[in-house]
């Protein structure tokens, strides 16, 4: 799959100095992206921090691996890392270049647990295409993108007909697929399975596997995707 290639690079000083001068100042490293930083500084000294990282889930969301979004914003790969996983807090000129890699608005990378909507309703025609009509792979549909944090993401799949070219794909954590439109099959080495309007697969990714569509048009199948939060990064991208 092409992936998806958003902004410019940061240049040449790289994160860490960024970092390095924000600890000197007492600046803006830890001030994140403007999100109520006098409450959130004031509930980490308490312990109670409620400021969720989404850089993770919003990467994931684009289809982007880990290279990619450190490519894109500039950054080293074992920066970013630390970034998701909450141990290195970004300075503004890192975040900016962060949000500007993932065609988002800066203060969507970090949101305020206390305001996260407990219900996301994502209408038909809002749907958001993550891939072009023109992609000869698979093509998708991003759902619930203004979600908070989450455990799982969902996807409209649109498989092409011949999978031949399309390699597979394996991450760690599971899969479900619902066909809502068309006929689909579910491809692993080993075994093929064919899913009619209706039908569902539920499958751990770690087994290598691609979809392809059956009949005249594309299917439409439902993917809820979850990964291995804690496990090492996988090398391929994600999606089937």
């Amino acid at each position: 799959m092409t992936q998806r290639a958003a902004g410019d690079g940061m240049g040449p000083q790289g994160p860490e100095g960024s970092a390095a001068r924000g600890r000197r100042t007492g600046g803006a490293s830890r001030d994140i992206l403007g999100v109520r930083p006098a409450p959130f500084r004031r509930r980490a000294r308490e312990g109670k921090t409620s400021v969720i990282n989404r850089v993770r889930q919003l990467r994931k969301e684009r289809l982007m691996t880990l290279e990619a979004l450190a490519e894109h914003a500039g950054v080293t790969k074992s920066y970013l890392s630390k970034v998701e996983r909450g141990r290195s807090v970004p300075s503004i000129a890192v975040s900016a270049s962060l949000a500007k890699a993932l065609d988002v608005p800066l203060d969507t990378l970090f949101a305020d647990a206390e305001e996260l909507a407990e219900v996301t309703v994502t209408r038909a025609g809002e749907r958001r295409p993550l891939t072009s009509d023109r992609e000869p792979g698979s093509r998708y549909e991003g759902i619930a993108l203004q979600a908070g944090s989450k455990r799982m993401t969902p996807f409209m799949l649109h498989p092409p007909h011949d999978a031949g070219p399309v390699p597979f794909r394996d991450h760690p954590g599971e899969e479900f697929l619902f066909v809502h439109r068309g006929r689909a099959e579910l491809i692993f080495p080993s075994q093929t399975v064919v899913l009619e309007t209706g039908d569902s697969a539920y499958f751990r990714a770690t087994a290598p596997h691609k979809v392809r569509s059956l009949g005249a048009e594309r299917a439409a199948l439902l993917l809820l995707v979850t990964d291995d939060r804690d496990g090492a990064e996988t090398p391929h991208p994600h999606m089937p």
